[in-house]
């Protein structure tokens, strides 16, 4: 496999808590990889690990084949500058499980907010860009609309619409469901699964099982900061190896 992203022997601690322990994980181009598991598993954290917003205690993570947060010379790894991570971080779009609009911006500033303060491309462009993801996301009509005006299904399209908005390699998704009405959880993952159809990168942190046994080329559980099994939905899901793994699904399902 040609990976895009990959984690190599990854340690994380909080403190003398060991929250990711020797994470090896890859993913392809186009390759949609939903990860399951109990709360405090350490599923957000390598996300935000890959996206460095969490610091790296050992092993590393690659982007497109380039060491995250750091440059390698020779043998040895040099701490990346915050300009440089900063360019580092545009290569992957996260979406949280809480929305992080602008309130005192409309919905289409929200989205050329990054375009063109951090990319510096051209309003124009960028405004064209944000109107064409707002039809993509079904959310047109609410280009001048406040995130106060919306509710929250369809303020996390506009987060969806926002991060796509960089143009990154990758999306990461942080539980995105978690915090909406239930009501909502639909409009939010058919955006989602639009996306995998259209080939996008992705990596989604969820609960929802019927999204992961839809989407997913293949799922990912952890417990206790380990990857204990992956496989193909079907293999996951339906037939799983682990007694740990059988135990939560049957709990969950």
């Amino acid at each position: 496999m040609d990976a895009l992203i990959t984690a190599v022997g990854l340690q994380k601690y909080f403190g003398s808590f060991h929250v990711l322990q020797d994470i090896n994980f890859a993913i392809a181009k186009g390759e949609v990889v939903c990860i399951i598991g109990p709360s405090g598993s350490g599923k957000s954290t390598f996300l935000r690990c890959i996206n460095q917003l969490e610091k790296i205690n050992s092993g590393y993570v690659t982007i497109g084949g380039e060491i995250v947060g750091y440059r390698r010379d020779g043998d040895k790894l040099y701490p990346l500058s915050d300009r440089e991570i900063a360019r580092q971080r545009q290569a992957v779009g996260m979406v949280f499980q809480r929305f992080h609009l602008f309130p005192h911006k409309t919905v289409l500033q929200n989205i050329i907010e990054g375009p063109m303060g951090v990319q510096k491309r051209a309003r124009t462009d960028c405004v064209e860009e944000a109107r064409a993801l707002l039809k993509r996301v079904g959310l047109a009509h609410k280009a001048e609309a406040y995130p106060g005006e919306l509710s929250g299904g369809q303020q996390q399209r506009v987060a969806i619409a926002r991060a796509l908005a960089m143009k990154p390699k990758a999306m990461l998704f942080d539980e995105p469901t978690s915090a909406l009405d239930p009501e909502l959880v639909g409009e939010v993952l058919s955006v989602m699964k639009e996306l995998a159809a259209s080939g996008t990168t992705m990596i989604v942190v969820t609960h929802e099982l019927g999204f992961c046994r839809e989407v997913a080329d293949r799922v990912v559980f952890m417990d206790a900061g380990r990857i204990v099994e992956s496989g193909t939905p079907a293999e996951l899901l339906e037939n799983p190896r682990n007694p740990r793994v059988k135990n939560f699904i049957s709990a969950v399902l």
